[in-house]
């Protein structure tokens, strides 16, 4: 059994740009029930499961994290609610919410929902207050089209359950030319009719995935010129961690957010590192840069997990380096691999 005690002191997360890292994004599997075109091959080849960490091994690393400053974990995949027993990390991680001194405030996960209408009860009965669904598509006809398999029913039941469930449930939606752009308003009305908020998100080129990422692209800018025509959209300074932007849905009471890494760069403003299920730590989303945390805790336990986390921290670069124009992806692994 690993232990979770540390003989070194519990510093804080600070980065070589001086930009304090509060945020901590663990990509439980690589492994998906669907193949979303913008984010996968149709035929992938998933890490062996003999690379992977274990639970035990991501619990004792997240809490690590928890007490040099992380205030906020996001467990994400692939899709986390096909790795077996994931609820019991999320027990384990939940029990560190609104914890003194060090704890977390927020533990929430990022879902295809497919899955959700049975993990809805345990999940909030382990912690999460908060999800994130990824939905680019009211159409049942389009959404298989999108994610190759998926079924939009089994989707929507899911987000009722967690409704249901008390877990507030935002909606990221990827806009895709020719797929969805012209659903953005039926999308944020839709939201808007049942309390949810809505962030859309620009394409990353992240990973070979038998298409020309260039013409899907969508950039965000016109799209919000299109829907302030169409409802009453202020700024919001509302901040849930991550890199959107808000606006607040006058006719709603709902939150508009938006993610625009090709348009709207964020990265000064960065707090967030990326711990892959096979153990790796990126310090930047659009970086092959990476420290192995599976690695160390395997062979020098925590006091090594901190070596790597302080070395990591010190080479995190200032901004990605997308360009959906490129003839290659920005970074080889797919979005699968990091975690959303």
């Amino acid at each position: 059994m690993l232990s979770s005690a540390s003989s070194a002191p519990a510093a804080g997360l600070i980065d070589g740009h001086g930009r304090a890292i509060t945020y901590l994004r663990i990509s439980v599997t690589d492994r998906c029930d669907l193949r979303c075109r913008y984010c996968m091959a149709e035929k992938m080849t998933f890490l062996p499961r003999s690379a992977l960490m274990s639970l035990e091994e991501i619990a004792l690393i997240a809490e690590r994290f928890i007490a040099r400053g992380i205030t906020k974990i996001r467990l994400s995949g692939g899709e986390p609610l096909v790795r077996r027993d994931v609820v019991d990390l999320v027990r384990r991680l939940g029990r560190h919410v609104s914890t003194h001194p060090a704890g977390l405030d927020e533990l929430t996960m990022t879902t295809n929902a497919t899955r959700l209408n049975e993990f809805a009860g345990p999940l909030a009965d382990a912690g999460i207050r908060r999800i994130n669904v990824s939905l680019d598509t009211l159409d049942p006809d389009r959404f298989r089209f999108i994610t190759r398999t998926g079924d939009l029913g089994r989707v929507l039941a899911g987000i009722e359950a967690a409704r249901a469930a008390g877990i507030a449930v935002k909606i990221n939606m990827v806009a895709l030319k020719g797929l969805n752009d012209d659903a953005f308003p039926a999308m944020l009305a839709w939201c808007g009719e049942r309390g949810l908020d809505l962030t859309l998100i620009e394409t990353m080129p992240m990973g070979d995935i038998d298409e020309d990422r260039t013409d899907r692209f969508v950039p965000l800018g016109a799209v919000f010129d299109t829907l302030a025509d169409q409802f009453t959209l202020t700024r919001d300074a509302h901040r849930s961690g991550g890199p959107a932007r808000y606006w607040n849905v006058g006719e709603y009471g709902t939150r508009l957010g938006l993610i625009s890494p090709l348009t709207g760069n964020f990265c000064d403003s960065c707090n967030r590192v990326r711990l892959t299920t096979e153990g790796h730590l990126y310090s930047c989303l659009g970086h092959d840069d990476r420290v192995d945390l599976k690695a160390a805790i395997r062979s020098g336990g925590l006091g090594a997990v901190d070596a790597a986390i302080d070395a990591a921290l010190l080479a995190k670069p200032a901004r990605h380096d997308f360009d959906i124009a490129a003839s290659a992806p920005a970074v080889g692994r797919h979005m699968s691999v990091t975690g959303g």
